[in-house]
């Protein structure tokens, strides 16, 4: 069995890009049945408020010290990079927010084994949706939807359940080497940083999967002989052998 854990946060519009793009690479994977996906928590804001006044656009710009009319510029090159793997992203709606509370319920979702639903679900519900994630409501009614039960989603956000499952991640995280996201860890072996291209994940999936999987000779290879057929092997008389 390969492991992967992704490090994401629902506010990272590349990690729901990189979803995309992993899942589009992972469908060509010969082995993807014997693949198992963890997601893993990451704040790229664990100060920002429940409620903010800015939207996203003036948040980007403050960040980076650009003009408000570079931030949308950016932010529409990265609608336009949603679009080119099925994503609608908008920006002008979307509404900023803590995302503590959300990664808590991913923890909880995962104890029914729905962690990969509620996480896709939080995702289309911030960056599609304008849905408030930081809300509780919000996230009691996103629970709902996928199947879980809306009062205990109630119950275990008005807790302090999963918070620590949260602390941990990051922490890992943090000393594995992860300081952006998305990051994708395989057999805590290869790490994989950003919203790569389908292709780059199917190289090392193949890589990781040769590794751990190497061709064994069960018998000793006979000896040439100017017979077309040998000791159960078919070989071409007078070719030179080549490896890869």
């Amino acid at each position: 069995m390969m492991n992967i854990e992704i490090w994401s946060d629902f506010a990272c519009p590349f990690c729901y890009i990189g979803k995309r793009r992993f899942e589009e690479g992972l469908q060509q994977f010969a082995h993807r049945d014997q693949v198992e996906i963890t997601f893993r928590s990451f704040e790229l804001a664990p100060d920002a408020p429940v409620d903010n006044d800015q939207n996203m656009h003036s948040i980007l710009a403050s960040k980076y010290g650009m003009s408000l009319e570079q931030a949308k510029a950016a932010n529409d090159n990265l609608t336009e990079q949603a679009k080119a793997v099925g994503l609608t992203y908008h920006f002008d709606t979307m509404i900023p927010t803590n995302t503590f509370d959300a990664h808590r319920m991913t923890h909880w979702a995962a104890e029914a084994g729905k962690r990969y639903d509620m996480t896709e679900r939080l995702f289309k519900a911030y960056f599609t949706d304008s849905a408030h994630i930081g809300d509780r409501e919000t996230l009691i009614r996103l629970a709902g939807e996928i199947g879980l039960d809306a009062q205990a989603a109630a119950t275990m956000l008005e807790s302090d359940a999963y918070k620590d499952d949260v602390r941990r991640d990051e922490q890992e995280g943090s000393q594995l080497g992860v300081t952006g996201v998305p990051f994708f860890v395989i057999n805590r072996k290869y790490g994989i940083s950003g919203a790569q291209p389908p292709e780059a994940f199917v190289e090392t999936l193949n890589k990781v999967w040769q590794e751990d999987h190497p061709l064994t000779l069960l018998n000793e290879e006979g000896t040439e002989s100017d017979a077309a057929c040998s000791d159960g092997a078919c070989h071409v008389p007078g070719a030179q052998k080549t490896t890869e």
